[in-house]
């Protein structure tokens, strides 16, 4: 009988170790999780990125409008007959 209760003690302590140090504790499924939430996280951003660079292409692709802002923008260009005015703040 106390052999069976050893045994039985011994396979309580080889489990606990094994529900929180072991492979697949909890501490790791957890450490898991977080990864997992960052990684959802940095998807979904990349995902309305990518969202946002297809509509911009899209309105390139379909009008003058956008071209011509872009240009005035980034390049600083105007039409003829615009007068330019930089006004500093």
């Amino acid at each position: 009988m106390k052999i069976l209760i050893a045994i039985i003690l011994l396979l309580i302590i080889h489990f606990q170790y094994r529900i929180w140090l072991g492979n697949g504790s909890i501490a790791e499924i957890d450490a898991y999780q977080l990864h997992l939430d960052d990684l959802k996280k940095e998807a979904e951003e990349k995902r309305q990125r990518n969202e946002a660079l297809y509509a911009e292409v899209l309105d390139l692709r379909k009008g003058q409008e956008a071209i011509e802002e872009r240009a005035r923008n980034e390049l600083g260009m105007i039409k003829e007959g615009e007068t330019f005015f930089h006004v500093l703040e």
